[in-house]
This record gives structure tokens, sequence and C-alpha cells, in this order.
């Protein structure tokens, strides 16, 4: 269905469910504590924040929970501890512990054992922070966290020393610490708005950092870092994307890890944002047991090009604290850079990267096709491993 069909509820901080086929909404009333929410409640994502799945007892109506999620469970207070928004929950297979969306969304045992080379704040954020909520590691380019939270916590996350169960937003007064930093600072061009999730914030408050930041001159770049069209699509509604047209462009980085989180719902959102001119990016991150396997991460870039989502980055998974479970050998990341490129069409292949542990940056790794190299002489191999010399 075109967003041409809404162009009434401008105004609206939801979309009308009348609008949205129930195909689109899902079938979430088979699920007992679901079965009298209505669909106008459904399709509120302030209704999706505030009943989140964060007990076990409510995880137990839509899952069998195994010993190894139990102790996760059990144990995964404070910081990022769990929150799963019902939306996404319902996505999880009740049966099956190996589903791609509950090994992202639900904790388990193996959280507990810190690996060795683990560390807190894997990239060096902190180190790299001029001033509070501001990360400047590039020489043109910076990265704001604006708030802690996220609708879902993702087990995996990098941040998870300071996502989770806090409700700490960037202040005003460290906003405007930021922006004068930016400002002094005639090199940077680049602001990418992260967190924590920034739609997570009303859209006047999301606005207010905005509007300052379109205020510094030099800025040509501005990007939002957000997961809301895989774990709450129902949060792009239409007054968030006029609110953000006023400050156009701005580019959209969504993170997406399977080809199941490309919902009819999901790309109901992703066409709300590619038809008001947001250009649109994936950032995938490498995680054993939910997307190493070459045909799935094909998959899974091939159905991102169909709801108009440009792949952007696979991410080898940082080494942060509790997520050895998630790593896998950086050998399988430039094995599946093998299968992609020359199997499929180049859109469709990503930059796989290692963010270099202790603050490096991102690092681009993949298969090696420059053979040798003499005087005005090169030799490649191509995708199917034949030779060919370049001579210049």
């Amino acid at each position: 269905m075109s967003t041409s069909n809404i162009a009434a509820e401008t105004q609206q901080s939801t979309i009308d469910p009348a609008l949205l086929k129930k195909s689109v909404i899902g079938d979430y009333r088979r699920i007992d504590l679901w079965k009298d929410v209505s669909e106008l409640d459904w399709e509120d994502w302030h209704w999706q924040v505030k009943n989140r799945i964060c007990k076990k007892e409510e995880l137990s109506h839509l899952i069998k929970i195994t010993p190894e999620e139990e102790e996760g469970i059990n144990k995964s207070h404070g910081r990022l501890a769990m929150a799963i928004t019902p939306y996404w929950a319902n996505l999880m297979d009740p049966d099956d512990s190996n589903c791609p969306i509950r090994k992202q969304a639900v904790p388990v045992k193996s959280e507990l054992k810190i690996s060795q080379h683990e560390m807190t704040d894997p990239c060096a954020e902190d180190r790299d922070s001029p001033v509070p909520g501001l990360v400047h590691r590039y020489p043109d380019r910076v990265l704001l966290l604006v708030t802690e939270m996220c609708f879902s916590y993702c087990r995996h996350c990098t941040r998870r020393r300071m996502v989770g169960e806090g409700r700490n937003i960037l202040d005003r007064n460290n906003l405007d610490k930021a922006i004068d930093y930016i400002r002094s600072d005639r090199k940077i061009r680049d602001v990418l708005i992260s967190g924590g999730d920034p739609f997570m914030l009303e859209d006047n408050v999301l606005e207010e950092i905005i509007k300052k930041l379109r205020s510094v001159s030099q800025i040509e770049f501005l990007r939002i870092g957000t997961r809301a069209p895989v774990t709450l699509p129902q949060r792009i509604t239409i007054g968030l994307v006029n609110m953000l047209k006023k400050y156009s462009p701005i580019w959209i980085s969504i993170h997406f890890n399977h080809p199941r989180e490309i919902t009819k719902r999901c790309k109901f959102a992703c066409d709300i944002l590619a038809d008001n001119g947001f250009p649109l990016g994936s950032q995938t991150v490498l995680l054993k047991g939910v997307n190493d396997r070459p045909y799935v991460m094909r998959k899974l870039m091939h159905e991102l090009l169909e709801i108009r989502v440009r792949p952007y980055y696979i991410y080898q998974c940082d080494p942060a604290k509790g997520t050895s479970h998630f790593r896998t050998p950086i050998s399988v990341g430039i094995n599946i850079m093998e299968k992609l490129r020359g199997h499929t069409s180049g859109y469709a292949v990503p930059t796989y990267v290692v963010d270099a542990p202790g603050g490096g940056g991102k690092i681009p790794v993949g298969p090696n096709y420059l053979i040798s190299e003499a005087k005005d002489r090169y030799t490649f191999r191509n995708y199917k491993k034949k030779i060919y010399t370049y001579i210049e």
C-alpha cells in the first residue's frame, strides 16, 4: 500500500489501523497476552513501549523458555535488562530457541561468561569523547549519543555499558556543549545521531536536537542510526516523517540482522521513509547462529534492496563483555563476502569491517583479489578465481 493513501493523516502520532491491511498489522491476537488488545493500541508506539516484555512470566506466554534462557533472564538486571516490544516478540518462534529473533532478544546463560579479550567499551568511545555525549574519532565526522534507551535491547549490543534500564537523555546543557564543540571545528561536516535509539525520543525533543545541529553551517551530512523499522515499525509515523522533512537531507541507517525481520509491517515503515525522500542504508552485525551462513546473508541483502534499503556495512561482532557466544572467526565474514562479490549485484554487496578494538576505527576486510604487483603490471583474480593481468 502506497503512503499516498495516508496523506490525510499527516498530524497523527500513529497511523490509523483502518488504513493498514490486516496482513500488514499481523496476527497478534493468537497470543493470549494480547487477545484483547485493539488494533489502535497495537499500532500505537507508546503502547508498544509501555507493554514491552520485561519479565520471565510475560515471556512464558510467548515461548517455551529453555533452562539457558531462564538463567540468563534471572540474571539480566541493571544495564541491558530484557526488554522486547510486543511487535518484535510476536516474530519469535515459540518452540525453537535457535530462532534468529529470539537469539537476539532473549538473554541466555552464555552472556554471563566474560572472555579474556572482551571489554566494557571495545571501541574506546568514552576515550574519544571530548564532551559528554559526543564521540570524535574521524577528522570530519562525529557521533552524537542522545539517549540510553532502545525499543528492544539486543543481546549483542556493543554499548551495553550505557544502554538498558536507564532513561537518561542528553540534557540541554550537554547538547549545547556538543554543538559548541562541533561549531568550533570547521573540519566536522558529518554527524551521526545515535544512542540508544534516537527515535525513542518524542518528536519535539528529537526536533530540538536536529534543529540545533542544522544551525551549524558546516554540517553537510546528517544521519540517524535506528532499529525502529525492525523492532517497532509503528514508530515511523507521518508526524515523525513530516518533522524530519523540515531538516532534509537526513540519511537513515537501520540495523537489520536477519531476513525474518523484514515483515510487511517493516516494509510499510521503510516505504514511508523512502517515499518521503529519506535515503535508507543497513548496518548488519555478523552473529553466530543468526546470519553467519552465506545464503542467509545473501537473502538478507536481496530483501533489503527490495524494500529500498541499501546494504552498507557488515560488522564483525565487537568484543563487548558477554557477547563471545555471538562472535564468529573473521574468516567466516571473509567467506560471506566471497560468496557475495560477483554472485549478486553490486548494490547488494556491503563492506565487511572490523571496528578495531581500542578505538582504531572501521577497517575493511575481505577476500584478496590483487595477487601481485610489479612495475606497470598488476595481476588480479576475479570471483571465479580466474587470473587476469592489467598493464599500465
